[in-house]
């Protein structure tokens, strides 16, 4: 038996990480700017991250939900202290997709309705629902396409407005910040009106925060930085800094009914121990404010190339440690050469953007690093076209 062909592979064989780094098979180290889908929050190999794992491996790895399990409520009370949401309910998952799709349930569950809004070039998952509220119709098969949702553009109230008045909608889904759509934020007006027309008609209103969550952005949430408070929030990456887990943060407003929800794995033993580290963590080394303050000076010093370099760099968009850096059609090739040239891995979304969504804890000296290899791809990049 083989694998399944379906991801495009780099030559990459990754054998050790700690910290921003991750060296391969043959001994060569790598600055990573990318965390695997900004999975990686708190570094590699964080010692605390990696001793919470082996201690609850001696102790007990699984056993089912229909058994106490004490570490998932020190995680949910945890996570309600840290991101502010102490009144919220917690259903651990597996997954982003499994979140969004419990997210989507409970939306439907609760108003009697099926009908999802959500916006163009969303991504939200690859589960049946969660692949419908997707804006790529190149992964929705014909059996998920029989969810009915609707898509509307970004910060367009009036497109929202006109649905909505239908009033057949169960849930709008929309991500804190657009991740592999490019980075793309939902702007403060948009999102303070949506959270009220969401209101005034009973539509759920779900915050997929599964990239753009865990401090990410130099808040808790990305949606916090408007001062908004959605019916259900959904997590993941980060959550676990690379141990699959995923999180749907329930409001006060939706009452829990035994079986409407359930999961096999989630919230298992060892999950459950990596999260508590990931949130202890992110609150000892205050990585939250230093995220917004680190991706401030990435930002600034990618401003610094771009007005260096004129037509290379279109755009720079993002909060904290979540940036996009759209390339001038010439320049994408900047992302091959930063991987194969200098050995510093980063995203990419569309076919011009390259993200960078690197550990919170990635240090001053590291971002430094990643910004000299940036103008030296660049440079290699106007070479090559000569």
């Amino acid at each position: 038996m083989k694998s399944f062909d379906v991801y495009k592979l780099w030559p990459i064989e990754p054998v050790k990480g700690l910290g921003c780094r991750i060296w391969d098979s043959e001994d060569n180290s790598y600055l990573d700017f990318y965390g695997g889908h900004a999975v990686i929050s708190v570094g590699h190999s964080h010692p605390s991250y990696n001793q919470a794992i082996i201690d609850q491996l001696q102790k007990i790895s699984f056993y089912s939900n229909s058994v106490l399990n004490p570490l998932q409520t020190e995680l949910s009370q945890l996570l309600g202290k840290v991101s502010g949401y102490n009144d919220y309910s917690l259903f651990l998952s597996n997954s982003g997709a499994e979140a969004n799709e419990n997210a989507l349930k409970l939306a439907s569950f609760h108003t009697g309705k099926k009908r999802v809004l959500a916006f163009n070039d969303s991504f939200h998952g690859r589960t049946s629902g969660a692949v419908a509220a997707t804006d790529n119709p190149s992964i929705v098969s014909p059996f998920n396409s029989g969810h009915h949702v609707t898509f509307v553009p970004l910060n367009n109230i009036e497109s929202v407005n006109q649905e909505l008045s239908q009033n057949d909608y169960a849930a709008v889904i929309i991500e804190g910040i657009q991740g592999v759509a490019g980075i793309f934020e939902p702007n403060q007006p948009f999102m303070i009106e949506l959270r009220k027309v969401t209101q005034e008609r009973g539509v759920i209103l779900i915050l997929d925060e599964v990239q753009s969550g865990y401090g990410r952005t130099g808040r808790f949430f990305a949606h916090q930085h408007h001062q908004i408070k959605p019916d259900i929030i959904t997590t993941a990456k980060g959550m676990g800094n690379g141990f699959p887990i995923g999180g749907t943060l329930i409001s006060p407003l939706f009452i829990p009914v035994s079986g409407m929800l359930g999961t096999t794995f989630g919230g298992n033993h060892l999950a459950c121990a990596a999260s508590i580290s990931v949130l202890k963590i992110i609150e000892e080394e205050q990585l939250i404010s230093q995220a917004f303050e680190k991706g401030e000076y990435i930002k600034e010093r990618l401003n610094e190339i771009s007005n260096s370099n004129k037509g290379v760099i279109s755009q720079i968009r993002g909060r904290g440690l979540m940036i996009g850096v759209e390339m001038a059609p010439d320049y994408i090739k900047v992302r091959d050469s930063l991987l194969f040239d200098k050995k510093v891995f980063t995203g990419g979304a569309k076919s011009n953007v390259i993200r960078l969504l690197p550990p919170l804890t990635v240090t001053y000296s590291e971002i430094d690093e990643m910004i000299q290899c940036f103008q030296e791809c660049i440079n290699i990049v106007k070479k090559g076209q000569k």
